[in-house]
């Protein structure tokens, strides 16, 4: 239950951030250069790469922002032509890093981030209502690490990953004329994520980096059945827990930077995700059965059918002066499943992402601007397994802010 729970919340709110629901907002000035990774300036490295962290120029190094998300998703009904909209809140991910040298060849970082989160919701009778209603989902990932100085141009780093999250899920019951919330807010999930980082020489720079699967597990979510009063007795009073875990993918990560001249800098990136290993979406019951499994009725499995994806990241930098940074960049990141798996909970689409932002430094700090503007591709779906057909597009804007500072 917590499954669907999470995963319909994670990419119902994310589809146009990234395939499937990786969310790709974890620094403002990478960003604007297509949220690639080879860019060790500041502490923001630390969540794309923990080797990263001893290559800042500065033996304390900090960062912090957030980001606002405008995204509207369209479903259409191919026989009666009937549009139904989301009316979505903004959503505000948020970033903060910290980065410490604490010897010439030893250095030390904690990376805070809320790479999956947004609220998706859904006029109470739309068609898709007994899927999803409204989303809400909240998730914190908490990342120690160490990196340690190979030589000059090389270094290693690991991290650990605790992941936390809450997730609200309201969906019709229109057969008992009633709805069903599912409520988890104590989800948690263990990784590590590790990377190696080179410069060369001055005009290069490698990053090479790996992200665990986190399992994220449910164990004590709460489902609500309201109906009438009559059919409280089949839905156990109207209260039942649920037990369920949400697969997040490992990602591979290889990122260069060459600086063409000493005010101009382009970069790239290839990002690989392991959307395969979501193949099905299980949730159990305690005592409600309100599952498919003959064997035991307290079980509902759902077919995902995700495949492995992988993304393109292109983006570039020039410096007018030694106070102001102009950026772009372009991205392309593909859906994990095909059209006959579109699933309204996760609505993925293969996406065109332009993005662009400007950067000021006043000595030791940095404020950074960023914005974008996904263009997701419409599908056209008839996912027999849910019996949900249609078409389906997204909007997405999105804009950040963000500070560092790079301390002595």
């Amino acid at each position: 239950m917590r499954k669907i729970l999470i995963s319909t919340a994670l990419a119902a709110g994310v589809m146009a951030y990234a395939g499937g629901f990786r969310v790709s907002l974890q620094g403002v000035k990478q960003l604007a250069m297509a949220h690639t990774s080879a860019h060790a300036e500041d502490a923001s490295v630390a969540f794309f790469n923990p080797a990263g962290i001893s290559f800042i120029p500065s033996k304390l190094s900090v960062a912090a922002g957030g980001f606002g998300v405008s995204n509207k998703i369209t479903y259409q009904n191919t026989t009666t032509l009937q549009q139904t909209e989301t009316d979505n809140p903004l959503g505000t991910p948020i970033y903060a890093a910290v980065a410490y040298k604490v010897l010439d060849n030893l250095s030390l970082g904690f990376s805070f981030t809320t790479p999956f989160g947004s609220t998706i919701e859904w006029p109470g009778d739309w068609e898709g209502r007994e899927i999803v209603q409204r989303l809400e989902l909240k998730s914190y990932f908490f990342q120690p690490m160490i990196s340690v100085k190979l030589a000059p141009w090389a270094s290693f780093g690991a991290s650990y990953i605790y992941a936390k999250g809450k997730v609200d899920w309201t969906k019709a019951l229109t057969l008992y004329n009633g709805q069903l919330n599912l409520l988890d807010d104590s989800a948690t999930g263990h990784g590590f994520g590790f990377g190696f980082y080179f410069q060369p020489d001055d005009k290069w720079d490698v990053s090479m980096a790996y992200r665990s699967p986190v399992d994220m597990k449910a164990k004590e979510g709460k489902a609500t059945f309201m109906v009438p009063s009559a059919l409280l007795s089949n839905f156990n009073g109207g209260s039942d827990n649920f037990k369920a875990t949400l697969p997040l993918v490992d990602e591979y990560t290889l990122g260069v930077t060459y600086k063409i001249t000493p005010k101009w800098l382009v970069s790239a990136d290839y990002n690989y995700h392991g959307w395969e290993r979501y193949s099905k979406l299980t949730l159990d019951f305690d005592n409600v059965a309100a599952g498919n499994q003959p064997n035991d009725p307290t079980v509902l499995v759902n077919p995902k059918n995700f495949r492995n994806t992988s993304s393109v990241r292109v983006g570039t930098q020039y410096a007018f002066n030694d106070m102001i940074f102009g950026r772009l960049g372009w991205y392309f990141d593909e859906t994990p499943y095909a059209d006959k798996d579109f699933i309204p909970e996760t609505p993925s689409f293969d996406n065109y992402v332009i993005t662009g932002g400007v950067g000021f430094k006043f000595n030791r700090l940095g404020v950074d601007l960023s914005g974008a503007y996904a263009m997701p591709k419409s599908r056209t779906f008839n996912n027999t397994n849910i019996n949900f057909a249609g078409q389906a597009k997204a909007e997405v804007f999105y804009f950040g802010l963000g500070l560092s500072y790079n301390a002595f």
